[in-house]
């Protein structure tokens, strides 16, 4: 005896499978010549988002890693990046020495 399953019960699991899995976002403040956190671990495909906070310019620069990408110098606002390849990203501000962030990407 074979069961008959709805057309309705298909076609939502069909629906359902064809959905774009959610990526993650993940947060660093500029603050006053820092990056908060200073290291994070993310997997591929997350997005970074850097919101500045204070009063003082930065910017995002990679110096190495997979990819290399750089910011506008700002004040306020937000910058983001999708990290879609595996590997270490060394970042710094700059025009702060000493201003670093590492995120590894796996």
């Amino acid at each position: 005896m074979r069961k008959l399953i709805p057309a309705a019960v298909v076609a939502t699991a069909v629906a359902i499978t064809a959905l774009p899995a959610f990526a993650a976002t993940k947060s660093v403040s500029l603050k006053d010549n820092s990056f908060s956190p200073k290291s994070l671990k993310i997997s591929k495909g997350t997005t970074v988002k850097w919101t500045w906070r204070g009063s003082n310019p930065h910017n995002v620069t990679v110096t190495s890693g997979p990819v290399k990408f750089h910011s506008p110098t700002k004040t306020s606002g937000t910058f983001s990046k999708k990290l879609s390849k595996k590997g270490t990203y060394k970042i710094v501000c700059t025009i702060h020495a000493g201003m670093t962030q590492t995120i590894k990407v796996s």
